[in-house]
């Protein structure tokens, strides 16, 4: 009867493992995915401030020269913020790697 009862308490421990597995496995899930749109935000806004930047640099020395150092530092500071973006997102990915605390 001992033996029955404690049986039965291994499964119920099992039981309760497996879903706190499950629960850490959705958790994992849900983070990468926000960590991967955040990182292709950042990636899109970083390129585009970057090619403004690289426009502006062509300007320069020419009949838009004030347009040209406009646009290097309007294109610069844009490209500094995507590329904060991307190393934002990688807090998900921290995230993603610790899992709940157990009992």
């Amino acid at each position: 009867m001992v033996a029955l009862a404690q049986e039965t308490q291994n499964v119920e421990d099992l039981k309760k493992e497996i879903l706190q597995l499950r629960e850490d496995v959705d958790l994992i899930q849900m983070n990468l995915a926000e960590g991967e749109t955040k990182f292709k935000r950042g990636i899109v806004v970083a390129t585009i401030g970057y090619c403004v930047t690289i426009a502006g640099g062509l300007m320069l020395g020419r009949s838009q020269d004030d347009l040209g150092k406009v646009l290097l530092v309007s294109g610069g500071a844009t490209g500094i913020t995507g590329t904060v973006m991307m190393v934002d997102a990688f807090k998900y990915l921290g995230r993603a790697g610790k899992s709940s605390q157990r009992h």
